[in-house]
């Protein structure tokens, strides 16, 4: 087995281990290999925002679902992770919200995070962040990812945000300002009227450096130790045994459902779990794999009067005007992801920051185990979440053999609190759908139904219909206690030579969508890896 040497080897091209790759190769004296398991963006549906409806199953995915869910009627959910160079920002539905300033004096005031709290990271937000609208003290403008409005918003859309406002939820121009609260049209992670991945936006300027070499269709087997110190990787490539010397670190980047897998199947983690597969224990660290923490949400469904919605297109004929029309003029429906409009909101009225989001989507059945409307009508659908569940729930290794898949267990629902205030995002929502704006376009509210009416109803419809939001998080989390994963440097606790720099270091889940977040982590931890602190 033939073995190479690099500086830092980098497992996992999503978007932390595309900004890694870019950061850590600006030293030209630095070697970096970036392994991916999946395969090149080539696919046109990728780089067209509205691709994001077609994106969350099929080959760029893995094919996952959860365990049987206790408290969601044991339903084993889809759960939609990217196998795509980008990652998830390959196949996201492009909203850039960036979390409440409060989640992140959390992480360091009371998780054991020192030096994560909101004054410490709001520099790396910036410095990733290439706003082509807003700026100031909340906005970067220079930074490799790619943001802007909405060209056109849907009118669906539009009147979701009347609505909205209808019910008494403010309008705000910026979710990611000085107030997180009201309702709005989402900022998105496009640029040029197409997606800005990590992959576009970040390691695609500077595949050109001498410096950096990144193969895809790599299949990681297990991250290689000499004694408590990592020393290389062994992947296959076609087939192909390779081996992979990190001269100074590993630093491992594949997410926190790949990312604990890996660290499992390499000798770390639980020791009992691992000896029941029989894997050589490395290193006993009990929190690899433990505090999944994921965004449950729910989706509320309407049938529309008429053809009002992006449902439209689903008819070939109109399918292949909007395709002319964004190839011919950059315009038209192509250029929306889909979940347009959105709000933070409250479920518990005296809460000092949000602790529900919206995201609105002008269209029906857009996303893998969604309902839809009948066949040949138009839909809306309205999804929300609890910001910061409370459930916590595991990662664990179905057999020793890396291409077996791991179970993923969220634990949905699994804290009574959750529930209660879920629920009320179900009713915010319905009681959205039926102000003045969207009222008089709905036809009929499919999902709930009108037999949905009591706490109990809305509670079983919760446990029925709620699927994952695509954030898993916090499964090596970071922080200085007997879970702990990593240390606030993003080192794993007592190995040398290896950290983990992605979102499965969040200590707790953050209130809004997790991309720009696990951008962050990688600008931050960049800058801990050279020195830059």
């Amino acid at each position: 087995m033939a073995e190479a040497g690099y500086d830092y080897v980098i497992v996992g091209g999503g978007s932390a281990g595309c900004v890694m790759a870019a950061r850590l190769t600006e030293d030209p004296a630095c070697r970096v290999l970036l392994l991916e398991a999946g395969g090149k963006d080539n696919h046109p549906l990728i780089h067209m925002p509205v691709g994001f409806a077609k994106m969350t199953t099929g080959p760029h995915t893995w094919g996952f679902n959860t365990v049987p869910q206790v408290h969601a009627n044991n339903r084993e959910i889809p759960y939609a992770q990217a196998r795509v160079i980008g990652g998830g920002s390959s196949i996201n539905a492009e909203v850039f919200t960036r979390g409440n300033p409060a989640d992140y004096d959390r992480w360091a005031n009371e998780e054991g995070c020192e030096g994560w709290g909101f004054k410490d990271i709001q520099k790396y937000f910036l410095r990733s962040e290439g706003n082509t609208i807003l700026s100031g003290d909340w906005h970067g403008t220079e930074g490799g990812l790619g943001v802007s409005n909405i060209p056109d918003p849907q009118p669906m859309t539009r009147a979701f945000v009347q609505s909205c406002q209808e019910l008494g939820i403010p309008f705000n121009p910026d979710f990611n300002g000085e107030t997180q609260a009201g309702c709005g049209i989402y900022q998105t992670t496009t640029k040029d009227y197409k997606r800005c991945s990590a992959a576009v936006g970040f390691l695609k300027p500077v595949m050109d450096r001498a410096n950096l070499t990144v193969e895809t269709g790599c299949q990681v087997q297990r991250i290689e130790f000499v004694g408590t110190r990592a020393h290389g990787v062994e992947y296959t490539r076609a087939g192909d045994p390779r081996r992979v010397r990190a001269e100074s670190e590993v630093i491992v980047t594949s997410g926190a459902i790949g990312t604990p897998k890996l660290m499992m199947l390499s000798g770390v983690g639980p020791a009992a779990h691992l000896k029941e597969h029989g894997i050589d224990v490395v290193h006993d660290l009990p929190g690899v794999g433990e505090n999944l923490n994921d965004h449950f949400g729910i989706d509320i469904v309407a049938e529309l009067t008429g053809h009002y919605s992006l449902d439209k297109y689903n008819k070939p004929h109109w399918a292949a005007i909007a395709g002319l029309e964004y190839m011919l003029f950059k315009s038209g429906p192509v250029t929306s992801n889909v979940v347009e409009g959105g709000a933070f909101w409250f479920a518990d009225k005296s809460a000092q920051i949000p602790d529900l989001q919206f995201h609105f989507l002008a269209g029906a059945g857009a996303e893998a185990g969604v309902p839809s409307v009948p066949s040949g009508s138009s839909g809306i659908t309205l999804n929300s979440y609890t910001v910061r569940p409370k459930a916590r729930g595991t990662v664990r290794l179905r057999s020793a053999k890396p291409e077996d898949t791991p179970l993923i267990d969220p634990n949905f629902l699994g804290h009574p609190d959750d529930l209660k205030t879920s629920v009320e995002g179900v009713k915010i929502s319905r009681e959205i759908f039926s102000q003045p704006s969207l009222q008089k376009h709905i036809r009929e509210i499919r999902f709930p139904d009108d037999s949905v009416k009591t706490q109990a109803d809305f509670e079983a419809y919760a446990r029925q219909y709620g699927r994952t939001s695509y954030h898993p998080t916090c499964t090596c989390k970071m922080g200085t206690d007997e879970m702990a994963v990593v240390d606030p440097q993003c080192r794993v606790r007592g190995l040398d030579g290896i950290r983990i720099c992605d979102s499965s270091i969040m200590p707790s889940l953050i209130g809004s969508n997790t991309n720009a977040p696990t951008i962050m982590i990688a600008e931050k931890a960049s800058d801990m890896i050279r020195g830059n602190r």
